[in-house]
């Protein structure tokens, strides 16, 4: 439980701000420093969801049955408006449609998490291993999960060293990079507990 609050900002700021991709930039790694609910962290004040857009944007995936962007264009704005559910349902829909969308499918499963779904956020990022075993972004939230929704820091610290070495100068690299520095902090200070 100790270890919510040695790294937890670190890694929601990441989380949260890069979910989908390089279209935005992060939120800073230390604007989130509060504990984790029990579901697992979520973003503080999301912004309003654009029904207006969002409903047009509803029509053309009806009338496009094989339009995965505009379905992935929802889930995003979903996601982003902290809707966590509806956007769950929208990555899926994108995902039967390309079933390899890498990014896509690890978005879906921040969503299953944020949904307080950790296994099944667990099972959809083995998907996306699957597709591209080494996906940072991917690898970076597996071990988020493995921390925060399992309390399992030897299992995540296992993902964020596989992070660090594939990019260790990219966002995920740093942000594995700190997650492991935390977690070093906090069983040098005895403040963290582990599943052995």
């Amino acid at each position: 439980m100790g270890v919510a609050g040695v790294f937890f900002g670190v890694l929601v700021g990441w989380i949260i701000g890069t979910q989908q991709g390089t279209a935005r930039p992060a939120a800073p790694a230390a604007a989130v420093q509060s504990q984790a609910p029990a579901g697992g962290p979520a973003p503080s004040a999301a912004p309003a969801l654009d029904e207006s857009r969002a409903s047009a944007m509803k029509l053309t995936a009806q009338q496009n049955p094989t339009d995965a962007v505009t379905r992935v264009q929802l889930a995003n704005m979903y996601f982003d408006a902290g809707r966590f559910q509806e956007s769950a349902d929208w990555y899926e829909q994108a995902l039967k449609i390309h079933p390899r969308d890498v990014d896509a499918s690890t978005d879906l499963g921040v969503s299953l998490y944020y949904t307080n779904r950790p296994d099944e956020a667990l099972a959809q990022f083995e998907h996306s291993l699957k597709v591209s075993p080494q996906h940072t972004k991917t690898l970076l939230n597996k071990g988020i999960v493995l921390a925060f929704g399992k309390r399992d820091l030897k299992a995540a610290a296992a993902e964020w060293e596989k992070v660090v070495t594939l990019a260790p100068n990219s966002p995920e690299g740093q942000a594995a990079r700190r997650a492991l520095e935390g977690i070093a902090s906090a069983h040098a200070g005895g403040g963290a507990t582990s599943n052995q």
